[in-house]
């Protein structure tokens, strides 16, 4: 989701996974193309070993990776290379910190924002409050666990009231 108030590329971008605790460092997920206007959403498909629930709407990205329902951290990065690091037991550099756009980390994770976003299940998604708006760099308080309602680059613009300043 672009919070801000200008058009963002994210050609050359990734969307990159790591376990809650083990020792891997992340990997990418999927690699990113196209830009984003304020207020519009980007909806990224990754892997499923079974059918759950309803499909998504059609994704504006997709990547074969299995995602842990329950426990794992979700990087954002501006850099199409996967980090060599975990934030956990391999700590992230200060230059790969600085390749972070945005950290989320869920359940059990040992690296995060502020504090972890509770656990998630199969049947449960975490959504950041105010339709995408709050960004206050604390997983625990921007974020909310409840039913999926994905949103993609089809769904309806929501133009956040103040201007991104992470």
């Amino acid at each position: 989701f672009n919070r801000g108030t200008s058009t963002v590329s994210l050609t050359g971008w990734s969307l990159q996974y790591a376990s809650a605790t083990g020792t891997g460092n992340f990997t990418v997920a999927t690699s990113l193309t196209g830009s984003l206007a304020p207020g519009q959403y980007l909806l990224v498909q990754q892997g499923g070993s079974v059918a759950n629930g309803v499909p998504l709407p059609t994704p504006d990205a997709t990547g074969a990776t299995l995602m842990s329902a329950t426990g794992g951290k979700v990087a954002l990065v501006t850099a199409a290379t996967a980090l060599a690091c975990n934030g956990g037991s391999a700590p992230c550099a200060a230059d790969q910190l600085a390749q972070i756009k945005d950290l989320v980390g869920y359940g059990t994770a040992n690296f995060f924002e502020g504090a972890a976003t509770p656990a998630l299940s199969n049947t449960t998604s975490a959504a950041r409050a105010a339709n995408g708006c709050t960004d206050t760099d604390n997983n625990l308080g921007d974020f909310s666990v409840g039913a999926p309602a994905p949103r993609s680059t089809a769904s309806p613009l929501h133009v956040c009231a103040a201007a991104d300043v992470a």
